[in-house]
């Protein structure tokens, strides 16, 4: 019989050599020399140099601006109130249009009431029985709130409405006069 102990054992002392991959030859000598040290550092001040005459920079130019921004964005609420009419020639082609909210389409007529009782401070919501266009056959009872006589003010109720943490959508309805 054959005695495979060594064998582990020469295998151990193979596996300790590879691990000193990085070192020199020589063990009393840097792995990089002073010299390449020195020329990198050389070379990084000549960049420097050249950078600083050929583009004319000067590093202690570089500020930051100070900026005063005075500009507060706000929703135009004064569209609803200061309203003018523009007066067009030919009224066959006037369309008046009705702006209406969108809160909800709910399969469930619970979960319609329930939006419908979270809104209680908005005016004009109706419970309407609709059927689904990607599903033929299917009743939804959509939440909606209106008619509001312009965008800008169903714009102000839709966004009262997310605020709430729903998700609307503005529908409109035009008719020729």
């Amino acid at each position: 019989m054959r005695d495979f102990a060594n064998r582990n054992i020469s295998k151990k002392r193979n596996i300790t050599r590879k691990k000193t991959v990085f070192r020199a030859k020589r063990n009393n000598s840097p792995l990089i020399s002073k010299n390449i040290i020195f020329g990198i550092i050389l070379l990084a001040f000549t960049l420097g140099a050249i950078s600083y005459f050929y583009f004319e920079t000067d590093i202690s130019s570089i500020k930051p601006r100070e900026t005063s921004n005075n500009i507060k964005i706000d929703f135009p609420t004064s569209l609803i109130k200061n309203s003018f009419l523009i007066e067009t020639s030919s009224d066959e082609n006037f369309l008046s249009c009705e702006y209406f909210v969108q809160i909800g389409a709910y399969g469930n007529k619970k979960y319609a009431y329930e939006a419908q009782e979270i809104l209680n401070e908005i005016e004009f919501i109706t419970i309407n029985e609709i059927y689904s266009s990607s599903n033929p056959g299917k009743l939804l009872h959509s939440v909606i709130t209106g008619p509001y006589k312009n965008r800008s003010a169903a714009n102000n109720i839709k966004e009262k409405i997310t605020n709430r943490g729903f998700d609307p959508q503005l529908r409109t309805l035009c008719k020729k006069n």
